[in-house]
């Protein structure tokens, strides 16, 4: 009896737990305003965010027992480096090259993918283990999943440049691992370090991310080299 009871609320929270993830992929898919890209591809590198969770976890847990929790290290070393050290690596080495990344926004497309796939298997876990309420996944939700997705942005726009405007492509290559594992580690250290009044730290640390990560999101529309093509198609339709 207890464990029926246990199981009935777990498929909503997985819903919950899910759902997020998705919808935010499916915000910044709609946001590539000028050509969509093929939908399988930014399934597939979705599932590999999904893949990445255990061996990522895996290498934290070593690290934990090698150097310990001091909060620092563990903020931008243990779980930001390693983090996205590893959707870095996988987008560099399966995407950065593909025939499909073909304009500075597909970097951030893709860098979110990954992203998303990752905090969504993340936040299936943490329902699944702690079997939390609704309002717990409605905080994680705003916070970690969407926070996933922000330092993908950065990530992906970054990348984005290194590929299309060459030149100082190892700067950017280094940017695009080096801002979004700082301001993850930013975030990491609060929740580790401010106990009683963290939301006051982390509401605004979010908002300015959301601020910063969609600046990025406009600049690499704009720098679409599609753009000029359809706005030509537009004028001669009308015309």
């Amino acid at each position: 009896m207890q464990s029926g009871e246990a199981a009935t609320p777990i498929f909503p929270l997985l819903t919950a737990a899910i759902a997020p993830g998705i919808a935010l992929l499916a915000y910044f898919y709609l946001k590539d305003r000028y050509d969509y890209e093929p939908i399988h591809m930014v399934i597939r590198v979705f599932l590999l965010g999904f893949l990445i969770v255990f061996p990522i976890m895996i290498i934290q847990h070593g690290l934990v027992l090698w150097w310990g929790k001091n909060p620092y290290i563990y903020s931008f070393f243990i779980s930001s480096g390693v983090e996205e050290f590893v959707k870095w690596f996988v987008l560099y080495h399966m995407i950065y090259n593909h025939v499909e990344f073909d304009e500075h926004y597909d970097g951030i497309l893709y860098a979110v993918a990954v992203s998303l796939g990752f905090a969504t298997i993340e936040n299936v876990m943490y329902a699944w283990l702690n079997q939390t309420s609704f309002s717990q996944m409605l905080v994680r939700a705003l916070l970690p999943v969407s926070g996933h997705a922000l330092f993908g942005v950065i990530m992906g726009y970054y990348m984005g440049k290194a590929k299309f405007y060459g030149g100082r492509s190892r700067k950017y290559l280094l940017y695009s691992i080096g801002i979004p594992l700082f301001w993850h580690g930013v975030y990491d250290l609060i929740l580790m370090t401010v106990t009683r009044y963290w939301i006051w730290f982390v509401v605004p640390l979010m908002l300015f991310l959301w601020y910063f990560g969609m600046g990025k999101v406009r600049r690499a529309s704009a720098r679409s080299p599609l753009r000029m093509v359809n706005s030509e198609e537009e004028v001669n339709v009308e015309q």
